[in-house]
């Protein structure tokens, strides 16, 4: 289970490398967009709620969502303590619809009486990572590989349902309609085994439209 934390400079490399030689087509976004900027972030409870708000909405919205709810926190951050101690009122009023506020409920609790340790997971295998999140109401495949690819630096997950990457992928290889799983996984096979900075650069497909100076170097939520 390689990951980015070790030998990062070597590994990023290796990666660029392999990525520019098996997919041609992704070797020439990887110039346009420049150098791998992605850092982990070590709050792993964190990346949780963040990837929790950010689902089924845009990311401007769960940023704004993410800053009212560290604001409830007065300080504390997001912590299961502080998320624990929020009312309900409390977390609605951040934006959070009852469905979420019920997910953030079962992950604090699951942390704080420890049926979630969250400590243990760079452990495990990836499978395993993913089989022990999906326990927490609300959190899927989508949510955990989120976590493999920003908290634990997993070098080759694809997270093949997500929108925005299926979105990125049919512009880039131009494609009449978003690749359904099957192609996905077809045309992100030539990137193994570093689907997760493969993924990052198509990522940011998006972003050199947008706006080219668009820090991507944290989790976007």
């Amino acid at each position: 289970m390689p990951t980015l934390m070790y030998r990062r400079q070597e590994v990023v490399a290796e990666a660029v490398e392999h990525l520019s030689a098996s997919d041609p087509v992704l070797g020439q976004l990887i110039v346009r967009v420049g150098e791998f900027t992605l850092k982990l972030d070590r709050n792993r409870f964190g990346i949780l709620v963040r990837s929790i708000l950010s689902q089924q909405i845009s990311t401007k919205a769960a940023r704004s969502i993410r800053l009212k709810l560290e604001a409830q926190t007065e300080g504390q951050g997001l912590v299961p303590a502080a998320i624990a101690q929020l009312t309900d009122a409390q977390l609605r009023s951040a934006g959070l619809s009852g469905q979420k506020v019920s997910y953030l409920r079962d992950l604090s609790t699951r942390v704080l009486d420890g049926r979630l340790d969250l400590s243990v997971l760079h452990r495990k295998a990836d499978d395993e990572v993913i089989a022990d999140l999906v326990q927490v109401r609300g959190i899927g495949n989508w949510t955990a590989q989120m976590f493999l690819m920003f908290c634990l630096g997993r070098l080759d997950v694809f997270p093949h349902d997500d929108l925005g990457l299926r979105s990125a992928m049919k512009e880039l290889y131009r494609l009449p309609e978003p690749p359904k799983k099957a192609e996905c996984l077809a045309l992100a096979e030539p990137w193994r085994p570093y689907a997760t900075i493969a993924s990052w650069y198509v990522w940011r497909l998006s972003d050199l439209k947008s706006d080219p100076t668009m820090d991507a170097s944290q989790y976007p939520v």
